[in-house]
Parts: C-alpha cells; structure tokens; sequence
C-alpha cells in the first residue's frame, strides 16, 4: 500500500509476460479481500494481453462477459483476490502472496475508516 492504494508492482519479467506496467487502485475501489488457497480456480473468461500455461502461471489481463480481471498467479502459491467496485479498471485482482494472510490484513487495515 502506498498513498493511499493497493499496488501491484511487477518484476521487469512480470511486465513483459503481462503486456503492462504495474496495476493499482484505490483504497475506497476494494469492496473485499480473500485468499484463494486454488487461485488458478478464480480465472473467468480469456486472456487478453498477457501470459498463461494452464496450471502453471497466469499473467495479465483476462477479460470476460462482466469486465476484466488483473492476473499474477503462480503454481504452488496462495493468492490474494481483491474485489473492487464497479467503475474500477479491473473487476478483481488476483496476486500470488508470499504471506497472504499478512497481506489481506494490510489491505483491511488501510481501507477501515479512522475513528
């Protein structure tokens, strides 16, 4: 997180296989977070640009009947999925994370209103 947004940073590999720069949004665009213990289970639609092998990495945009998905899975790593509201570029992010659980309570922790 930083200013005040969820950020994807990628690898220079990353961008390449992903046809695209880093993905972000903003705090009030997540509508919820999740881990996905089975991320390649969350892919809907195609892929379109980016990068895939079925089971083994998926990288990019994948776009289907609702909208469109950003993509960074891995084979063998949790994810984390942030689902965003409408009107954002992506529909949900799904992220391979080395610690999942850490991650999603950053995510939740920036996102609640201060009181």
């Amino acid at each position: 997180m930083a200013r005040g947004r969820v950020e994807v940073v990628l690898s220079q590999k990353e961008r390449i296989a992903a046809l695209r720069g880093d993905v972000s949004a903003a705090l009030g665009e997540v509508a919820d977070v999740r881990v996905s213990a089975h991320p390649f289970g969350e892919l809907r639609g195609i892929r379109a640009p980016g990068t895939g092998v079925p089971g083994i990495i998926a990288l990019g945009t994948w776009r289907h009947r609702g909208g469109k998905d950003f993509v960074a899975i891995y084979r063998g790593r949790p994810a984390v999925v942030v689902e965003l509201r409408p009107g954002s570029e992506f529909e949900r992010l799904i992220v391979a994370a080395e610690d999942p659980d850490r991650t999603i309570e950053a995510i939740r922790s920036a996102a609640a209103p201060a009181s």
